[in-house]
């Protein structure tokens, strides 16, 4: 794998739990795992690519702006 062998991977594990900390492992191990997951599933499917906007919850568009008052 990458010629690395099992003390280099020691190694950098020992490197990134120094800094990162323990608590953090977790949570970089699960935003990695889902990187890869997401970067599977698109290149799976080919060069179809959903760029439309998504529109957010509560968000109607009316009665956004406010006047305000100039403090003269």
């Amino acid at each position: 794998m990458f010629g690395l062998g099992a003390t280099e991977l020691v190694i950098i594990l020992v490197i990134v739990l120094i800094i990162f900390g323990a608590g953090k492992l977790p949570q970089i191990g699960d935003a990695l795992g889902r990187s890869i997951k997401n970067f599977k599933k698109a290149a799976d499917t080919g060069s179809e690519l959903d760029v439309t906007p998504k529109k957010e919850l509560g968000d109607s568009g009316k009665g956004t702006t406010e006047k305000v008052a100039d403090k003269a």
